[in-house]
């Protein structure tokens, strides 16, 4: 009973979340509203009792992946031109997820006990030995090719984001090198009490 209650409330929380990401105007929002997402998938997770596929959720996405993209979002210039908006303006957006949080961390505190009396677990082997098992036997080719995709799009969004814009000045190593003291100093012999006008 109390594991399916947490079951709806996980996965409309991640439901309306996910809608939420992809329907805010505001990136930074989209960001929060995604760390809220994959919180709430980890909070999934553990209700199936894979506790450590939530955990690794938590600490890779929510902890790495989410707060870079909250930063990069913050420190790129996605406005152009345009002045940015002040912090304050995120301020109600953060607290309502915070908010959201907090309240679904001490609900799962505080039911969590009972919840996982009801959660069965088919095998006796533990979750990190049933994944690792699985990752690296049965799907080992597929997981090498996700980790190439992986490496081919993160080089992709490197090559997209080098691009120039204006009054960014850039080093020109072959100039610096090709660079001789005549072209650049000129010596003067300065007789004393005159100057150079």
């Amino acid at each position: 009973m109390i594991a399916g209650a947490m079951f709806y409330v996980f996965a409309l929380v991640l439901i309306a979340s996910a809608v939420a990401v992809v329907s805010v105007r505001q990136p930074v929002n989209a960001v929060l509203f995604l760390i809220l997402c994959f919180f709430n998938a980890a909070g999934l997770f553990l209700l199936l009792g894979a506790e450590f596929l939530a955990f690794i959720l938590l600490i890779v996405y929510v902890g790495a992946v989410a707060v870079l993209f909250l930063f990069v979002v913050m420190m790129l210039d996605v406005q152009g031109d345009a002045p940015r908006p002040p912090l304050k303006r995120f301020l109600p957006m953060s607290l309502g997820v915070g908010a959201v949080l907090l309240v679904q961390v001490v609900v799962m505190a505080v039911f969590w006990p009972q919840a996982q009396a009801v959660i069965s677990v088919a095998t006796d082997i533990e979750n990190t030995k049933a994944l690792g098992r699985v990752l690296y036997t049965d799907f080992i080719y597929p997981f090498q090719v996700s980790g190439l995709v992986l490496l081919t799009a993160m080089i992709g969004a490197i090559a997209l984001t080098q691009r120039g814009s204006r009054g960014t000045k850039r080093q020109n190593v072959q100039a610096q090198l090709d660079r001789r003291a005549e072209d650049v100093v000129s010596l003067h012999h300065v007789e004393s009490g005159k100057g150079i006008l």
